[in-house]
Formats: C-alpha cells, sequence, structure tokens
C-alpha cells in the first residue's frame, strides 16, 4: 500500500507544541486535517488549531503491515513523536 504522510505540529491546551504525523492512504489534505482533529479529540486536545499551516503533505512511500493494518481499519494512522500522550 502506498501510504502519504502529512507532518503535523499543534499547540496543546497547555501551551507545549505535539508533533506527530497523519499517514492516509489517499492524498487528501482535507481528510488528513479531519482525522488529526478526530485523534485529538480522542486525547482530549480537541480544542487545538489544525489547519494547512499546522499539518502539511510530506512525503508519499510504501507502508510496513502494521500501519496498513490500521489504515484498513480506521482509514488514517497517527505516528506520534514529540510532545504526544
Amino acid at each position: 500500500m502506498e501510504i502519504h504522510v502529512y507532518d503535523t505540529y499543534v499547540k496543546a491546551a497547555d501551551g507545549h507544541t505535539m508533533h506527530f504525523d497523519v499517514i492516509t492512504k489517499e492524498q487528501d489534505h482535507e481528510k488528513a486535517i479531519d482525522y488529526a482533529k478526530k485523534w485529538l479529540s480522542s486525547i482530549g486536545e480537541g480544542d487545538s488549531k489544525v489547519t494547512t499551516e499546522e499539518c502539511q503533505f510530506c512525503h508519499s512511500q510504501s507502508a510496513p503491515d502494521p500501519v496498513s493494518q490500521a489504515i484498513e481499519k480506521d482509514g488514517y494512522f497517527i505516528q506520534k513523536m514529540d510532545g504526544c500522550p
């Protein structure tokens, strides 16, 4: 499966920055932003600002099996980087 990676930096409610990648099978910026918002809501950060400034297309690549399986199940995968719970 080819995946598309959106590099995302979002300010949390307490002011720290969370860095994560939104990974999708469709290269669709609006869907990537929606997935970021959905995930942020699931961790209690639903009020965080996510626009094309915070969530930017980075690159496409082939997906490892665990990522492919998560995308098939949920439509997206979040790769947590810095400052994420």
